[in-house]
C-alpha cells in the first residue's frame, strides 16, 4: 500500500464530519480530527493532554507545536502514513510543519479536497443542526461570524495548497452519497 494524506477543507456545516468518516472507511485511511486527538489525549492524561488542557482551561489556544506533536505520535503508529486530516492545517504555518513531518514518514500531501457550499445553505444546515441538538447558541448572527472568521483564516492555505497543485474544489451540496462520489473522482 502506498502512503496517502488526503486534507478535507471546508466551513462549519459544508458536511466534513460526514464525508471525513466515509471517506476514510472506503479508502481505508485512520481520520484524524485534532479535536478528537485532543481530547483523547486529556482523557488519558498524557503528557501532551495535560498540557493541552492547562491550556485549554485557561481559555489559550493550543499553540502548533503540541498539535504537530498528537499527531506526530499517531503517524508514529503506521506504516505507511494513510490519513485522512480534518481539522489540521489550519494555517500556512500548520501547513509547512506538517510538511516537513510528513517528508519525515516518506508521505507527503496527496490532496487538499475544499467543500463548497453557499453560504445560505451553510446557515440553514446549521440552524438546522442547532434546533435539533438544542445549539442555543448557535443564532444565524454567531452563525454568519463564524463563516466570516473561517472565510478569513482559511483563505491563505487554499492558495497555500492551490500553489502545491493539490487544491480540489468539491460541491458540498446533494445526498451524502453523491457529494462522496465527487470527492472520489478528484482522488482518483
Amino acid at each position: 500500500m502506498q502512503p496517502e494524506v488526503i486534507l478535507l477543507m471546508g466551513p462549519p456545516g459544508a458536511g466534513k464530519g460526514t464525508q471525513a468518516s466515509a471517506l476514510a472507511e472506503r479508502r481505508d485511511l485512520r481520520k484524524l480530527s485534532t479535536g478528537d486527538m485532543l481530547r483523547a489525549n486529556v482523557s488519558e492524561g498524557t503528557d501532551l493532554g495535560m498540557r493541552a488542557k492547562a491550556l485549554m482551561d485557561a481559555g489559550e489556544l493550543v499553540p502548533d507545536d503540541l498539535i504537530v506533536a498528537m499527531v506526530r505520535s499517531e503517524l508514529d503508529s503506521m506504516r505507511p502514513v494513510r490519513v485522512l486530516l480534518d481539522g489540521f492545517p489550519r494555517t500556512p504555518g500548520q501547513a509547512e510543519a506538517l510538511d516537513g513531518l510528513l517528508a519525515e514518514y516518506g508521505a507527503e500531501m496527496t490532496a487538499a479536497v475544499l467543500l463548497d457550499v453557499p453560504n445560505d445553505m451553510l446557515v440553514e444546515r446549521l440552524l438546522k443542526r442547532a434546533a435539533e441538538e438544542g445549539r442555543t447558541d448557535d443564532t444565524e448572527e454567531t452563525i454568519r461570524h463564524r463563516m466570516s472568521v473561517y472565510e478569513k483564516s482559511t483563505r491563505p492555505l487554499i492558495d497555500f495548497y492551490a500553489e502545491r497543485g493539490v487544491m480540489h474544489r468539491v460541491s458540498g451540496v446533494g445526498a451524502v452519497a453523491e457529494v462522496t462520489s465527487r470527492i472520489e473522482e478528484v482522488l482518483d
